[in-house]
C-alpha cells in the first residue's frame, strides 16, 4: 500500500531531509585524497547526531556502518573502513536519517581530486537522470514515467542503468511501497498522487548493468568492474512540481 502523507507528516520528513542534506554537504567538503572511508563515516555520524537525528542505516538488516561509501566500481552499500580515497577516484555516499518517527534518504557521487573526463560525464549524466525522474513526479503521471525518463536520459548518453536495485517509498520506514525502478516503459503502474513520498535513486554504470555482491555480503560492484555513479533525493509529490526534501 502506498501511503499518502499529510502536510504535518511531510514537515517531519522535511526535517529528516534537512539533516541528510547537511551531512552530504559536509561530505562534499571532506572528500579528499588520503582520507579513510571510516573517517567519513565518523564525521557523518557526528553531523547527524549534532542536528538531532539518528543514522538510519546502522544495524538495518545487519548493516554495520552509519553511511554507505562506494568507490569507483562500487554501485551501492559499500562499507566504510580503512581504505583511503586516492586522486582520480569517484565515491558515492549514501546517507539515511531518522528524525522523530520519520526517515529521509539521499546520495551523491563526488570526484576525488582530478578525475577523468569520462568519470565526470558519468556523474553529470547520473545526476541529470535523477532530475529528469523528479520532473515527472507529478499528480496524474504514472510511476513508470519516472523510471522511463531516467532510463532514456542514461541510455542516450551511452551508459546503463542498474536493474538489481531500485528506488522506493519512504516515510515511517526507510523502505516503503512503491519500488521505483530506473528503467521501464512509460504510462505503467500506479498514478502519482499528492502526498506520496519517494526516494528516487538512479544507479548508473559506465559499462554493463550487471552487478555482483562482494564477500562482505553488502558491497555491490559492477560485474565488469566499470565505474558506477549514484544520486538520490527524497521528494514529496505535490499539487505542482515535486518538492525535494533532501536539498539545502
Amino acid at each position: 500500500m502506498i501511503i499518502l502523507r499529510s502536510d504535518e507528516e511531510i514537515g517531519k520528513i522535511r526535517k529528516a531531509g534537512l539533516i541528510v542534506a547537511l551531512v552530504l554537504d559536509k561530505m562534499r567538503s571532506r572528500v579528499k585524497p588520503g582520507i579513510e572511508t571510516a573517517e567519513l563515516d565518523r564525521i557523518a555520524l557526528e553531523e547527524i547526531l549534532r542536528n538531532g537525528g539518528m543514522p538510519a542505516f546502522k544495524d538495518y538488516k545487519g548493516y554495520p556502518a552509519n553511511i554507505c561509501v562506494s568507490i569507483n566500481e562500487g554501485v551501492v552499500h559499500g562499507i566504510p573502513g580503512a581504505r583511503r580515497l586516492k586522486d582520480g577516484d569517484i565515491v558515492s555516499i549514501d546517507v539515511g536519517v531518522k528524525s522523530g518517527n520519520f526517515f529521509a534518504d539521499a546520495a551523491i557521487t563526488v570526484g576525488v581530486g582530478k578525475v577523468s573526463l569520462e568519470a565526470q560525464r558519468l556523474m553529470k549524466v547520473t545526476e541529470e537522470s535523477l532530475y529528469r525522474g523528479i520532473e515527472n513526479a507529478k499528480p496524474g503521471m504514472r510511476l513508470s514515467d519516472i523510471s522511463a525518463n531516467v532510463q532514456e536520459c542514461v541510455e542516450k548518453n551511452g551508459f546503463s542503468v542498474v536493474r538489481s536495485f531500485v528506488g522506493h517509498g519512504i516515510g515511517e520506514k526507510i523502505h516503503e511501497e512503491p519500488e521505483i525502478p530506473n528503467f521501464g516503459r512509460p504510462n505503467k503502474g500506479p498514478r502519482l498522487e499528492s502526498g506520496m513520498i519517494l526516494a528516487i535513486e538512479p544507479m548508473v554504470n559506465e559499462g554493463g548493468h550487471e552487478v555482483e555482491i562482494l564477500d562482505d555480503g553488502w558491497t555491490a560492484v559492477t560485474k565488469d568492474r566499470s565505474l558506477s555513479a549514484h544520486f538520490e533525493h527524497t521528494i514529496a509529490v505535490t499539487s505542482g512540481a515535486a518538492e525535494i526534501l533532501t536539498a539545502l
